[in-house]
């Protein structure tokens, strides 16, 4: 994982812009005529428009199947097959075999903490009701109750699986997870014992994580709109998904340079989601930039930023040109955003021409 942070602002640098202005007058420009002498040469104007003014913020990001989940099995035995690295597992599907026995995966959030069999109720028997009728296994009642008929199409799922059809479901024959999952990497080989952590897995999904700092992450609520950029330029749609519970501390910025102390450099993750998976289908991973929009203004009055101009008595106006004549006038600056800025004053409206000095 690359280290995040801020790469850019979509904000225009005002120190600039009023250099440039305060160099060139404030008025019309004066040329050289044939005869030496000067000439008044008609300001460029442009007019005040109307419009929304976005800053974005451009933070790295690591373009990946996301973090790794490590998988733990509750079956004895020797590890006789795995999943291959890579390999998306899907409901039904074998993660593993112990003793050539296979452990499956199936989708839920309560773990398998015991064997169950008829006469059990519990959250835990409806969540494995849920998974066997949508392998296809009919008859049985999906409930809280391990039922007859539940021990009858258990017996039709074993037999499937060339099991034993004892219509009880041992606790080490299954492993549950949100989803599909994606196997990341093994934790043992095939021939050692299976006890413990035995994979990692990931989604099977490819998403875009971010380190934000801490203490600037308001923007990053679930289901707020980004845009995640792929190295050439690409665009894509993307989501905020989730966003870390811990801030972990920020590393050093060279190698062999301490972490910064305190919570100054804290960083979160913030977890990204790609719609359009098939535009990142061919990358297995890679790092990209993703934008937010930290500040919006709508309906604002704006001009360029080269039109302000900086005011002996302090602050900021600008040169209102109508009727052959010219007049500077002062005005609050609110947002800068792509060369223009937001501009308030009582003598302006849209389409009032100011002079933009060239």
């Amino acid at each position: 994982m690359r280290r995040g942070g801020v790469l850019a602002a979509g904000a225009a640098v005002l120190t600039v812009a009023v250099a440039v202005a305060a160099s060139l007058g404030l008025g019309g420009a004066r040329g050289e005529g044939a005869d030496g002498g000067g000439v008044d040469v008609a300001p460029v104007t442009a007019p005040v428009t109307r419009q929304t003014l976005v800053r974005t913020v451009t933070l790295a990001g690591d373009l990946d199947y996301g973090a790794t989940t490590p998988l733990a099995v509750a079956a004895e035995g020797t590890v006789t097959w795995l999943a291959p690295v890579g390999v998306t597992v899907r409901r039904g599907d074998p993660l593993l075999r112990v003793d050539e026995r296979p452990v499956l995966l199936l989708y839920g959030a309560v773990p398998m903490y015991r064997a169950l069999a008829a006469g059990a109720t519990g959250a835990d028997v409806a969540q494995f009701e849920r998974n066997l009728a949508a392998l296809g296994y009919t008859g049985l009642t999906v409930d809280d109750t391990f039922s007859a008929a539940t021990a009858a199409a258990v017996k039709r799922w074993q037999r499937d699986l060339g099991l034993p059809e004892t219509g009880t479901v041992e606790r080490e024959r299954v492993v549950y997870a949100p989803g599909a999952v994606r196997i990341g990497e093994h934790r043992v080989r095939v021939g050692a014992a299976a006890t413990g952590e035995v994979l990692g897995y990931t989604g099977s999904t490819k998403v875009v994580t971010v380190q934000a700092q801490a203490g600037q992450v308001g923007w990053a609520t679930r289901g707020a709109a980004v845009t995640v950029v792929l190295p050439g330029g690409v665009t894509l749609a993307g989501k905020v998904d989730r966003v870390g519970a811990e801030a972990l501390p920020a590393s050093g910025g060279q190698e062999g340079e301490p972490a910064s102390p305190g919570t100054g450099g804290a960083t979160v993750a913030v977890t990204v989601t790609i719609a359009d998976q098939r535009a990142v289908a061919k990358i297995e991973r890679s790092p990209v930039d993703v934008r937010y929009v930290a500040e919006r203004r709508a309906d604002a009055l704006t001009v360029p930023v080269g039109a302000l101009l900086a005011l002996a008595e302090g602050g900021y106006g600008v040169e209102i040109v109508s009727g052959g004549g010219a007049r500077t006038v002062a005005v609050e600056t609110g947002l800068f955003s792509d060369g223009r800025v937001e501009v308030r004053g009582p003598d302006l409206a849209e389409g009032v021409l100011v002079a933009v000095p060239q």
